[in-house]
């Protein structure tokens, strides 16, 4: 069989740097990750809103409730009077972690931050277009747990992500896939 002119038969002539080529996939299961944990955090939300106006949903007994709030503040409804502070505080963290996507090889960082960015990006925009208004829109939670705040889809992929992060840390697995030596 012949090449059409100026082609090759040759598949390596034709393959991306095999690191390049690997830098692309982690990058596109990043975009994945992320955007499916935002449309996932989004459409629970805009279905809570909806399916938990009016009434509360036992799942498990008291144990797993849906409950809808509106939460002003941070984690345990904290820093309620910070909104503004923890809306600047989200936008950095999606600007910081798209730029740091850019070095990704590894497979478990790509997850890892493909999960913050989309945690992060679905609270971020309750902030942004929920009531009171932009910078001080308040986040939709409807998860409540016995002893713990009621949370969402987002705040599980946060928490999801910082466990991640931390692993990978300790492994001393950096976003390119190296492994940092331990210097003596």
């Amino acid at each position: 069989m012949q090449a059409a002119r100026g082609t090759s038969l040759n598949p390596s002539d034709h393959d991306p740097d095999p690191e390049e080529h690997r830098r692309r996939s982690t990058w596109w299961l990043f975009a994945v990750v992320g955007t499916a944990a935002y449309a996932l955090d989004i459409g629970t939300k805009q279905w809570a809103l909806t399916a938990l106006a009016e009434r509360d949903i036992p799942v498990v007994g008291d144990f797993l409730v849906l409950h809808l709030t509106h939460n002003p503040g941070a984690a345990f409804s904290t820093g309620t009077q910070f909104t503004e502070v923890l809306t600047a505080l989200a936008i950095i963290a999606v600007c910081v972690v798209l730029f740091l996507s850019r070095r990704l090889a590894s497979p478990l960082w790509s997850v890892g931050l493909g999960l913050l960015i989309g945690g992060v990006g679905g609270n971020l925009t309750d902030r942004l277009v929920r009531e009171p208004g932009v910078l001080r829109g308040h986040v939709i939670d409807w998860l409540m747990l016995p002893n713990w705040p009621v949370f969402n889809i987002a705040d599980m992929c946060i928490m999801t992500a910082a466990g991640v992060i931390i692993l990978q840390s300790l492994r001393g697995i950096t976003l390119s896939g190296d492994r940092v030596e331990d210097e003596e």
